[in-house]
């Protein structure tokens, strides 16, 4: 750890409180357009929208925007922080009578109130190289998994590959004990910074992968690791992992199960490589055991070669023009091509350790949504488990009330005609199944304290002319799918909430 940046944590947290370096002050001084132009990498409008901001001001220009600062109004709005110190804690860097930020520091909301987060300095405003140690701060996918992580109340959290420290920090809201591991010393260095001026109690243990961990059990794993599909080479951690392809997120899945504590969850991001004539559900199944685990992977994108290779190369603050980063790409695309690689997907994988068969579902779920998948995960593993039990032909089920029927008709020879069916989920992921009238007659029958399923059946079938036991076998699997979804949901546990772990 570093020592002198840990010893100006205390000074600097009161400095932050008394300016209220906070995210809704900062957003109340910038005001919507100037934040939103803070978010798109545009200064301008930030600065003006500081210049009369006092204190505040100083440090919005001199940790968000990169700013050189006066040397005077920075120990002013930094007090009771020692400026020479705070230059040897490699937290600020002095040119003449200016400074300026040597880290990035920023205010967040995570739902549980401010927190501050520390990471090196993205370059956005400010061109720099990105060095192979670089500690990244809170990107997109970071808050993504924020977002797709389960936030009830648990024991135990292991972060793998904690980086400046976000899923961690976010974790202390919800969990009694946290342990946060990273292979980057300078990412533990950061994320305890993190960690001190939070005034957070982390467990942060160097190492790689779960060697850190060897032989422990958590009651819930999140991790952001270093995914990126490329070749078995390193050359920043944050993302790179050394092994080739896609084989840092088939070690993740493939090894988390060991440890979860039974009923335990993990919620990851995870990427996996499409190959001619192979089938990439398939693929990702294949790492998990037939036993012990519930797995939900859900595919938010995918990207061809040569757009994913831009795209990382463009992160790295490569120059496309350059003769070597060319050299880069060609490399790069060339290994995808004798690996026979179509594209490159990227979602969330959800993981919950049971003592039953295992059951997988990978699935596309690339439609927009705003509902965050955290709690939605927890809900699906429990509709699964509850099918598992039980015949579905024995039981009651009511249609969820945020599920719509809605039918689309175009015009015909002969006036409207309906092209096609769909039962459409309103919250959470958004879901939508194309059903024919004999579904959404059956789904039309499924009321409160109403028929079991296999009666409903029968006088659908009787009412249609059609066999009851073809119609059950179809019943079957439709409503094992809507139920997985939410759309459908048992009778007994409606409203639809579902006890979790």
């Amino acid at each position: 750890m570093n020592p002198e940046l840990l010893s100006v944590c205390g000074p600097l947290r009161e400095a932050l409180h008394r300016t209220e370096y906070t995210a809704d002050a900062l957003l109340d001084m910038l005001g919507e357009q100037a934040h939103a132009a803070l978010g798109r990498s545009e200064p301008v409008p930030v600065r003006r929208a500081t210049r009369d901001a006092g204190d505040l001001g100083v440090l919005t220009r001199l940790f968000l925007l990169g700013d050189d600062c006066p040397a005077a109004e920075v120990a002013a709005a930094l007090a009771p922080v020692d400026l020479d110190q705070a230059v040897a804690a490699g937290l600020l860097e002095r040119d003449g009578s200016a400074v300026r930020a040597a880290l990035d520091l920023r205010p967040m909301d995570l739902g549980a109130g401010n927190r501050w987060v520390v990471s090196d300095l993205d370059g956005a405003l400010r061109p720099r190289q990105t060095a192979a140690d670089h500690v990244l701060g809170v990107g997109h996918a970071s808050l993504s998994l924020l977002r797709g992580t389960p936030t009830t109340p648990t024991g135990s959290v292991l972060d793998i590959g904690t980086g400046c420290g976000i899923q961690a920090l976010h974790a202390a809201g919800y969990a009694t004990r946290v342990t946060a591991t990273d292979v980057n010393l300078r990412a533990l260095e950061l994320s305890a910074a993190t960690f001190a001026l939070n005034e957070v109690d982390v467990e942060l243990l160097a190492g790689s992968w779960y060697e850190p961990v060897a032989g422990r059990r958590f009651d819930r794993v999140v991790a952001n690791p270093p995914f990126v599909v490329g070749r078995a080479r390193v050359e920043h951690t944050y993302r790179d992992s050394g092994l080739d392809l896609d084989g840092a997120s088939e070690l993740m899945i493939s090894r988390t199960l060991d440890h979860l504590a039974p009923g335990g969850t993990a919620s990851m991001l995870a990427s996996w490589v499409h190959v001619a004539g192979q089938d990439w559900q398939a693929r990702v199944a294949s790492w998990l055991p037939a036993h012990g685990v519930d797995a939900w992977v859900v595919q938010r994108d995918v990207a061809d070669p040569a757009l994913y290779v831009g795209t990382w190369m463009r992160d790295a603050g490569l120059d496309p023009r350059d003769p070597a980063t060319a050299a880069q790409a060609e490399a790069w695309l060339a290994h995808f091509a004798d690996s026979d690689v179509e594209g490159i997907g990227f979602g969330f994988v959800y993981l919950r350790r049971t003592d039953e068969a295992s059951d997988v579902l990978a699935e596309d779920l690339r439609h927009g949504f705003t509902d965050p998948l955290g709690d939605e995960a927890l809900g699906y593993f429990d509709r699964v488990r509850w099918l598992h039990d039980r015949d579905v032909l024995e039981q009651r089920f009511v249609v969820a009330d945020a599920t719509a029927l809605e039918r689309v008709y175009l015009p015909g020879d002969e006036g409207w005609r309906q092209v096609v069916a769909r039962v459409h989920r309103g919250d959470g992921p958004s879901w939508q199944h194309e059903v024919d009238d004999l579904a959404a007659a059956l789904l039309g029958g499924m009321l409160p304290g109403g028929l079991v399923l296999n009666e409903l059946v029968e006088l659908l079938a009787a009412a249609h002319g059609e066999d009851p036991e073809q119609l059950a076998a179809t019943a079957v699997p439709l409503v094992h799918s809507l139920v997985r979804h939410g759309l459908v949901l048992p009778d007994e546990l409606r409203p639809g909430r579902f006890p979790t772990e």
